[in-house]
């Protein structure tokens, strides 16, 4: 899944090997030569100008979004990396890269069940109320869509919807729990089909009880988001929990379906270091 060669001036693919430059911590870089505008370059992987290594940065993503914190990602560093980075840069990091893999997952086309299920969670930014709204194909596991938001209203849930609807215009089944604002969103949302999507209303407050597989998604989610006690920004927040969903989509096998939900919705297939193939795929999309 390597991205084809292309030069980074003028995009032509007649480029040559032009030796290799030294690094201190990334070793040996190819540089190459576009023969036709004759300027040199190394190749945007994804890291160009990074002054850590692929691995270690993707081990540091890897660790974040499995649980352990920035600051603990530090002492690991400092026991096996004789050039440690701060817990600064491994934030930074998952923000870049979540952000990065973000664009281009949003891109993809997939194959759901056609039914989808929509909630929304609470968290505190700097002190302050603000929703993580989400969307699973019940049947794949896959997270559809998902945004980080101050707010809970028509614009904000509209646009999840219609970020799930580009993905795959075919949705037919949609649950949600009794907040009033689904209904006129959905049904807005939605009014272009030839065939209308059926809304269907749980009531948790009624004893109807909401779907248990997006619940259970909530609860890895605030065991993994619990140590924040509360996010520092939105941009911040809208990044990490962007991660959140490339982790869950595309790294984490799911023990119900025995493998990852991106499996059950498009050919995509990554193999082992799954962080690295994901920016490489990504930086080539740009």
């Amino acid at each position: 899944m390597k991205a084809e060669i292309k030069c980074r001036f003028c995009g032509s693919e007649n480029i040559s090997k032009w030796g290799r430059r030294k690094t201190q911590n990334r070793g040996l870089i190819q540089t190459y030569k576009c023969n036709d505008c004759s300027k040199r370059f190394t190749q945007d992987d994804g890291f160009l100008k990074m002054k850590n290594s692929p691995q270690k940065i993707t081990l540091c993503l890897d660790l974040f979004f499995n649980g352990v914190s920035t600051r603990k990602i530090q002492s690991h560093l400092k026991q096996f990396y004789p050039h440690n980075s701060s817990w600064v840069s491994v934030y930074n990091w998952v923000v870049k890269y979540s952000k990065m893999i973000g664009k281009y997952a949003d891109t993809l086309k997939v194959s759901t069940s056609k039914q989808i299920q929509v909630d929304e969670m609470e968290f505190k930014t700097k002190g302050k109320t603000s929703w993580f709204i989400d969307i699973i194909d019940p049947e794949t596991r896959f997270m559809v869509s998902s945004g980080f938001f101050e707010g809970r209203g028509k614009e904000e849930i509209r646009e999840v919807l219609l970020n799930a609807k580009s993905k795959d215009k075919e949705i037919s089944y949609i649950t949600t729990d009794g907040f009033m604002v689904y209904r006129n969103v959905i049904k807005k949302t939605f009014s272009s089909y030839s065939k209308k999507a059926i809304h269907k209303v749980v009531n948790a407050s009624q004893g109807e009880g909401f779907n248990q597989r997006i619940e259970r998604m909530h609860n890895s989610i605030r065991e993994r988001t619990k140590t924040f006690r509360g996010f520092g920004s939105l941009n911040g927040a809208k990044a990490i929990m962007k991660g959140y969903e490339i982790y869950y989509n595309f790294i984490r096998k799911h023990q119900g379906i025995n493998k990852t939900p991106i499996e059950m919705v498009s050919d995509i297939r990554l193999k082992d270091n799954k962080w690295l193939e994901l920016i490489e795929l990504s930086s080539s999309q740009k």
